[in-house]
């Protein structure tokens, strides 16, 4: 006598076809959010936080080494953003001075060595090598970027500092950086191709901002939510603060769909849709 057996499929199954059936951004955009959510069970669990920040300043000097090899080696600037090397400028030297007022730290020096690798490669690019800048691609005015992030810094400041005018610089610093990318990313757009270097420095910039989400995870655990007041206190403060950080991230996101969907089809150059 047969006995006939009906085995539903498993939850496990069911999210597996799930994935397969989705497009390749959806995947990579998967990947991106599981990576994230394994980085922080990491350094909640396992109480490896630190080298959650420790790897995002690697990762972001990685990406300052590929690019000063492109300058140094291949004599071009091709495909780099001026616009987002100047406002990275101006916000690490306004963090710098915030920093410098309550006291230098790890992050002061972290922050001195892009500053100095950042004013190289604007001099680069305006001097040694302005004849291979792509100045007709890179299109967005600084102001449209600054003028905004000193509105809102004005706006929306924490109030952990006792001068006025450093709580206006500390967020000025945090919003500038969250859209400092955009010229570069825009240029990418405009250009449509993108060669390999310039995509490695971008990609690199993006894991360095998926490592700092995770960083700022395990620093709010880790403190049990004080990590709200030791960035400063204020109203709306914290919440811009940490809509800043996921905005940089998922700016980037995009463009890392991209490049990893160029790596896996083979491609040396990289190409943007329009």
């Amino acid at each position: 006598m047969g006995i006939k057996e009906n085995y539903s499929p498993s939850a496990v199954k069911r999210v597996i076809g799930w994935v397969r059936g989705q497009s390749k951004k959806v995947k990579v955009y998967l990947g991106v959010m599981l990576t994230l959510i394994s980085l922080a069970a990491m350094v909640v669990l396992g109480r490896y936080g630190w080298l959650v920040f420790v790897g995002a300043a690697a990762v972001h000097a990685v990406g300052i080494l590929v690019l000063t090899y492109k300058l140094t080696m291949y004599k071009s600037c091709s495909g780099l953003s001026l616009k987002s090397q100047e406002l990275t400028a101006i916000f690490l030297t306004a963090r710098l001075v915030c920093n410098f007022s309550i006291g230098p730290n790890i992050h002061t020096g972290l922050d001195i060595a892009s500053l100095l690798s950042t004013a190289w490669v604007i001099y680069m690019i305006r001097f040694r090598l302005k004849a291979t800048y792509m100045k007709k691609q890179d299109t967005i005015a600084i102001y449209y970027t600054v003028v905004p992030s000193i509105i809102l810094a004005i706006l929306i400041h924490p109030h952990a500092f006792r001068s006025n005018f450093k709580q206006i610089l500390w967020a000025f610093s945090v919003y500038l950086e969250a859209v400092s990318v955009l010229p570069q990313l825009r240029m990418i757009q405009n250009a449509k191709m993108i060669e390999p270097f310039t995509a490695h420095y971008v990609f690199a910039l993006g894991i360095s901002r998926l490592l700092s989400c995770a960083d700022w995870i395990y620093q709010i655990y880790l403190t049990r939510g004080r990590y709200f007041f030791l960035i400063g206190y204020g109203k709306f403060w914290f919440p811009m603060a940490i809509l800043s950080e996921f905005i940089q991230t998922f700016i980037l996101a995009d463009f890392c769909y991209y490049y990893t969907k160029s790596f896996m089809e083979g491609q040396t150059v990289m190409r943007m849709p329009v």
